[in-house]
């Protein structure tokens, strides 16, 4: 299951819905991405541009990866686009496999591929304006140790 979508989300629907459907799992991660603002740098909104056929394309490769890599049952990743405020989900990745390890390292593989190669662009809008928001290094460096 792949979504990507502009409408808000329930993070526990969405993991309880996509458990259901899978009796045959005894392990299910899930990790919900938040809007955060901190007090060092306070944010008003997130803002997320996508082409979300690009982005469906792009994540399914990524989905279709960690699947294969590490013998997952499923998972699911959605993404929103548009423009989020502090608190809100921005994302959910859910891994189900046989067994825990599996689920934990298909999670975490799908979280730092999704972080650097899926096509969303980020704004911060702040009391100063809104600035583009800049790849990190240290994301390329996640996601390398899977190579």
């Amino acid at each position: 299951m792949i979504i990507i979508s502009e409408a808000p989300f329930d993070p526990g629907a969405l993991l309880n819905e996509f458990q259901a459907n899978h009796p045959e799992a005894g392990a299910a991660v899930a990790f919900t991405g938040m809007v955060r603002s901190t007090p060092d740098r306070p944010i008003t909104a997130l803002i997320l541009e996508c082409y979300p056929e690009l982005a469906q394309n792009e994540i399914a490769t990524i989905r279709s990866a960690a699947i294969a890599r590490f013998n997952l049952i499923d998972a699911a990743v959605l993404h929103r686009y548009g423009r989020l405020v502090p608190g809100e989900p921005i994302m959910q990745v859910i891994t189900l496999a046989s067994h825990r390890q599996a689920a934990f390292d298909g999670a975490q593989y799908l979280m730092d591929y999704l972080k650097t190669d899926a096509p969303f662009w980020k704004q911060e809008d702040t009391a100063a304006g809104t600035e583009w928001v800049e790849a990190k290094l240290a994301d390329d460096a996640a996601r390398d140790r899977w190579r």
